[in-house]
């Protein structure tokens, strides 16, 4: 028997647990709750602020590597603050989810199809949301 299974922890993909050990979280939930928690500040936070808002829940070394992850996904901005770095979401929830729908779009030979198979899956409300909002970018690019 392995030493994983020993432990309680569950063999192939599954995070080590155990009597008082929790389940890892994947990546993309760790850099989703530290940008949340990182929201939550009034201004540029440190990964110290972060990592203590979180409960100490994440080691810093985790915390810098996510924060680090993030500015090069341009999630975050960071500026010097003395020895360390102050770190500050660089857009909201709207503007990530956004910017990640451009990544794949920029990833994508043919444009014209993924377009056409993301309007087609759209329902009504969505559809007329669109065309407003597509309608309001048009007028302002003509002013």
């Amino acid at each position: 028997m392995s030493a994983r299974a020993t432990q309680g922890g569950e063999k192939g993909g599954g995070a080590l647990t155990g009597p008082g050990r929790r389940p890892r979280r994947g990546q993309g939930e760790l850099e989703a709750l530290v940008l949340s928690t990182l929201r939550e500040a009034d201004g540029p936070a440190t990964a110290g602020w972060v990592q203590e808002r979180l409960g100490g829940d994440l080691a810093y070394t985790t915390v810098i590597t996510i924060l680090t992850r993030l500015l090069g996904k341009g999630a975050v901005t960071r500026e010097r603050a003395g020895r360390s770095f102050a770190w500050t979401p660089a857009s909201d929830q709207a503007g990530l989810a956004a910017r990640k729908m451009r990544k794949v779009l920029d990833a994508e030979s043919d444009r014209g199809a993924v377009l056409a198979s993301f309007v087609t899956g759209l329902g009504p409300d969505e559809e007329r949301l669109l065309r407003d909002l597509l309608d309001q970018a048009h007028s302002e690019g003509e002013d």
